[in-house]
């Protein structure tokens, strides 16, 4: 069995990065680099970290800049270009193939660096985003945000606002795994990350043509495999970002996850991990068998 993850520190454009590091027994095909959604922390990637490294996979869960323990970045730059600088200079810090895979946030920014870098990493993967989204759901995730900028006074309040969120998810017993994402300051629990993310002029809705622009110009560059894991419940992806992301890349795959919504790591985990590992070992550990397009629901 691997050992235990071990706290570990990576060079971000600027700023520190903070991952957890698990590594695989003997050798490893590559390295898979794991980064969160917005207001998400590296551990939310706990149970995928393990199970690579249960599969000869070493794997890197990484706290974005202005969450988790990562600094803050100085200047207040939290655009997804900035967020893509840091994946370039993590990734490119690491031996050995790397593949890139990011929720949300963390996928836009996965897809950013490797379009602008096509040698960065062997194989990419989505997780619930794609450069056209729909704005109902962006705007549901970013009013959850500023919902919690007051704090709560108590771990079951914030795990009531989760609920709230995410209806559809079995609610835990004990509240006690939102210590990761939080810290009590005044006898009050705040999320971990800046509050000025929030702010940032790149991501408010002013800005939504630009970044899907972005987005796609650097679909259209990408070369590597390609995964879409998609919640066939989610609120940010519909079917038409599906088609279109398919378009930009061709050759990509998709996967939709049955009953899970956007937070489709948090809604199921264990099926995500099994479509990422059968991909992973298709595409980047036996690349001679990369098959191409391929669509199908777990």
């Amino acid at each position: 069995m691997p050992a235990p993850a071990t706290v570990v520190r990576l060079p971000g454009d600027g700023v520190t990065l903070v991952a957890d590091h698990w590594r695989a027994d003997g050798d490893a095909p590559g390295t898979v680099m794991l980064l969160h959604g917005g207001g998400q922390t590296r551990h939310s990637w706990q149970r995928t970290g393990a199970r690579l490294a249960e599969n000869g996979w070493h794997a890197l869960a990484v706290d974005a800049r202005g969450h988790g323990d990562s600094d803050w970045a100085a200047d207040g730059d939290y655009a997804i270009t900035a967020h893509a600088r840091d994946v370039v200079a993590a990734a490119g810090s690491l031996a050995g193939p790397v593949a890139l895979v990011g929720a949300s946030m963390g996928g836009l920014a996965a897809l950013v660096a490797q379009g602008d870098h096509p040698r960065l990493a062997r194989a990419l993967v989505l997780v619930d985003i794609t450069p056209k989204s729909e704005p109902a759901g962006v705007d549901r995730i970013t009013a959850f945000m500023r919902d919690g900028l007051a704090g709560f006074d108590s771990l079951d309040a914030a795990a009531d606002a989760v609920a709230a969120y995410n209806p559809h998810r079995r609610r835990p017993p004990r509240p006690d795994g939102l210590r990761k994402n939080l810290r009590l300051r005044d006898n009050r629990w705040y999320w971990h990350w800046d509050p000025r993310i929030l702010s940032e002029r790149d991501n408010g809705p002013e800005r939504a043509g630009a970044r899907e622009q972005w987005a796609r110009d650097a679909a259209r560059r990408i070369s590597v495999p390609t995964l879409l894991l998609r919640g066939d419940r989610s609120d940010v992806v519909g079917d038409d970002g599906v088609r279109d992301l398919l378009a930009l890349i061709p050759g990509a795959r998709h996967i939709d996850v049955a009953g899970a919504g956007h937070m489709v790591g948090g809604d199921d985990n264990d099926v995500l991990t099994g479509g990422l590992l059968e991909f992973l070992t298709d595409t980047v550990a036996n690349p001679r068998h990369h098959t191409g397009t391929g669509y199908h629901q777990i």
